[in-house]
């Protein structure tokens, strides 16, 4: 059997369920009729959500959350995986993906960026958009949460989605990064004070225009693209595959995954918000802490910043539990029909590495305003340099990590 660098065993190459000529076996028709009642669950929430007073972006978060679910799963988009497929592997495949899901989003955001606020130059952002502060404590939280994601073996998104397919660490992992988040509320005061107060925000548009900022972009993406083009292996023959096979059984090219996300962060902005995973940890946990007297007072200027906001949650319902809960039902209902639902007793060390990797998540996310999907992703759509340092540290604290794991033996 093969693992996956968390040591979680990787599924077998899934069966069809739709062979012609042959009935479903009775665990296959099991498994569809469950996905199948989870997403008219998930369409009857949202057209029940739709119809209350002020619920149409409580409906369209959990059908974005659905869609995002749907397609990590069907993708495997990981940030970690596809950056360890390429160190490890030599596969350059991932990280095209994931960039381009960066140049599809740059493209749509510049569009909807420049019909809502037509002049970046003045001293305003636009709304909701994950630009943050440039420092120390962004690189910082940037290398943390690299590092976290090689101990775990997974992004938080890419744990959501997992916990879908009924992955043993990511219960933990994500227990872990509630964790690392009130550790980082207690340590934000001295970060804020020492780096965060006076560190600028620099936003690409307000300092070039938005064609500009699109090309410059562009470039970079394409400049990263570049050497891992010429690293391609030679394409496999095309097999012959139902449509059905195609898109609920087979594993979608990285590439149209990216392209998926890319279309999806575009959507989500102009309808309800950036992507981002963690608001609702980050707002829970502080919620929690805060009942047992364990963060500061105050904490100075957290509320003032944009990204993955971490505000406490009164109401039950927020637009970003919705997302993470369609998400996690959707990556289900994927798994359940592909084959890939294989829940399994978690070992020692996975509950070991779940927990360490998750505070290590929790707590760079906190710092880092957002995580891989929330800093990284949308603010480098949105034209922001602190998505750009994040993403630079968080693939060094991952190389580094896994180097040093893999010396040692503790990481395969």
């Amino acid at each position: 059997m093969r693992t996956a660098p968390s040591g979680e065993a990787l599924p077998l190459p899934p069966r069809s369920v739709s062979a012609p000529g042959r009935a479903l076996p009775v665990r296959a028709a099991i498994a569809a009729t469950t996905a199948a009642a989870i997403a008219a669950g998930l369409a009857a929430a949202a057209w029940h959500l739709s119809g209350e007073p002020g619920g149409t972006r409580l409906a369209l978060s959990l059908v974005f959350g659905a869609l995002f679910g749907f397609v990590l799963q069907r993708s495997r988009f990981c940030f970690y995986c596809q950056w360890r497929d390429f160190l490890v592997a030599g596969d350059p495949r991932g990280m095209l993906g994931i960039l381009a899901a960066l140049a599809a989003g740059a493209a749509g955001y510049a569009v909807v960026l420049g019909a809502w606020m037509p002049d970046p130059s003045g001293t305003r952002l636009p709304p909701d958009a994950h630009i943050g502060p440039v420092g120390p404590a962004l690189a910082l939280a940037g290398l943390a949460f690299g590092a976290g994601m090689a101990v775990s073996g997974s992004c938080i998104s890419a744990h959501l989605y997992r916990l879908g397919e009924g992955s043993p660490t990511a219960p933990f992992a994500l227990v872990g990064t509630g964790l690392g988040f009130v550790l980082g509320f207690v340590s934000w005061n001295p970060l804020y004070l020492a780096s965060l107060s006076e560190a600028p925000v620099p936003w690409l548009p307000r300092l070039l225009g938005y064609g500009p900022s699109l090309a410059l972009s562009l470039a970079l993406l394409a400049a990263l693209a570049w050497p891992l083009l010429r690293r391609l292996p030679a394409p496999e023959a095309p097999g012959r595959r139902d449509p059905l096979h195609a898109v609920f059984v087979a594993r979608w090219p990285v590439w149209l995954g990216g392209l998926a996300v890319g279309a999806l962060g575009t959507l989500a902005y102009l309808r309800v918000g950036p992507l981002g995973v963690t608001a609702e940890i980050g707002g829970r946990s502080r919620q929690a802490a805060g009942a047992l007297g364990l963060l500061p007072d105050r904490l100075e200027g957290l509320d003032t910043f944009r990204g993955c906001a971490t505000a406490v949650r009164d109401a039950l319902l927020t637009p970003n539990g919705l997302f993470v809960g369609g998400l996690v039902l959707a990556a289900l209902a994927a798994a359940l029909v592909a084959g890939q639902f294989r829940p399994a007793l978690p070992t020692r060390g996975q509950v070991v590495r779940g927990l360490t990797g998750g505070v290590l998540l929790g707590w760079g996310a906190m710092t880092g305003l957002g995580c891989s999907v929330g800093t990284l992703l949308s603010g480098i759509m949105a034209g922001a340099v602190s998505g750009w340092v994040f993403g630079a540290t968080m693939f060094a604290g991952a190389a580094a990590t896994l180097w040093l794991g893999r010396r040692t033996g503790l990481l395969a």
